[in-house]
């Protein structure tokens, strides 16, 4: 296992972190846990190195932590750093911050949560957190033990990115961030900002949720054929991130043995600056030509938005561009139907033109509304 710095603490991270939130089940439904396989899955990774285990509230319908802490029995407790977030969107008043951090204490079988974080800070969580004294809880939570380091995570634009890093002595963030995704939300500018403030920067979604291991599509196959040095699409992922000095640690959520196997011997062969310049193109080259597949010119310049309806124009093209350049059908249906609010879709278009005149590109948004919609709402695979 290769070891790298956190910010401005005396301590090393592995470079590859356990995330607990795609661990194995046993059937469909979330919940369900294969605790077996996944105890023996995140107990090798700690044999192999791995000292940082992130969990969090919601992950796996709430049974995500006390799997963690279940797993951490026997003496694993003791050789890792432990990592969950507050649910940001639970809390209500003063009182909740205790409230949700004791029932957390207690599903991981712990006193102390190493490294605490504000989960998935925007626009919404963020102010209401702060005007709610959350800095001055966090400081208390330091004190008596139950925290060791405050951090957050984020899902929001740059702009309030900086915001965020600016209006407190953070220990670290998380950010999601990975060769596709540079420019988004926080991305290149928000990691170079946050290191150069002291900040450790944990990096989530390196592999795009799976996206970037899927069967690449034929212009991204033959360039990663011509590469000098065979590899997995996943190492090739995980070794740009790696190469960064700025990024402190990366989780991967694994949901199979061989999944950590992989990691382990990938995060072994890591380092900052072992890329060639010759490697770090051909991952460019990869990267463009990804985004040759997006049939929607959009660049997320948002001069549509705000709609007048209320649709999200430029969230709805990134999810069919998505589904386009990955070819993940069920992904893409998932995103648009659960996880955007009605009132967001495509179906809310009343055709009033405003967006098509503010479109630098010249984009038909009436008519690909249309299509998008039409598409993401039928059954998969149809």
């Amino acid at each position: 296992m290769q070891y790298r710095s956190f910010g401005k603490l005396d301590w090393k991270p592995s470079a590859l972190g356990f995330g607990a939130m795609r661990l194995p089940t046993t059937d469909t439904d979330p919940a369900n846990i294969d605790e077996a396989l996944a105890t023996r899955m995140i107990r090798t990774a700690i044999d192999a190195g791995v000292n940082y285990v992130d969990t969090a509230w919601p992950y796996h319908k709430e049974q995500s932590e006390p799997l963690v802490g279940q797993a951490l029995q026997d003496g694993y407790r003791d050789k890792v750093k432990l990592a969950t977030k507050m649910p940001s969107w639970l809390i209500k008043e003063p009182a909740d911050f205790d409230v949700h951090l004791d029932i957390q204490l207690d599903r991981l079988k712990t006193d102390r949560i190493d490294f605490y974080l504000l989960h998935a800070l925007n626009k919404t969580y963020w102010p209401n957190l702060r005007d709610l004294g959350v800095f001055d809880w966090a400081e208390k939570a330091i004190a008596d033990g139950r925290i060791g380091h405050l951090g957050f995570s984020f899902h929001d634009e740059l702009a309030l990115f900086k915001e965020i890093v600016d209006a407190y002595d953070w220990t670290f963030c998380q950010i999601m961030y990975n060769y596709m995704d540079t420019d988004f939300q926080a991305g290149r500018e928000g990691l170079q900002y946050a290191a150069g403030k002291g900040l450790a920067v944990v990096i989530m979604e390196p592999l795009r949720g799976g996206s970037l291991t899927q069967q690449a599509p034929q212009p991204v196959a033959d360039l990663w054929a011509g590469a000098s040095e065979e590899r997995s699409q996943a190492d090739w992922a995980l070794q740009w991130l790696w190469n960064q000095p700025e990024v402190s640690l990366l989780l991967s959520g694994m949901s199979e043995m061989k999944h950590v196997e992989e990691n382990l011997e990938s995060a072994s062969a890591s380092g900052i600056g072992t890329l060639s310049a010759e490697e770090l193109d051909l991952v460019e080259r990869v990267s463009k030509a990804y985004r040759t597949l997006c049939p929607i010119p959009c660049t997320n310049c948002k001069y549509c938005m705000p709609c007048p309806s209320g649709v999200n124009i430029p969230r709805i093209f990134s999810i069919y561009n998505d589904y386009k350049m990955y070819g993940d059908e069920a992904m893409a249906k998932q995103r648009y139907n659960q996880f955007m609010s009605a009132e967001n879709r495509a179906d809310n278009c009343v055709e009033c033109g405003q967006c098509e005149a503010a479109c630098p590109q010249q984009i038909e948004i009436i008519d690909w509304l249309k299509k998008v919609h039409e598409f993401l709402t039928l059954p998969a695979n149809s």
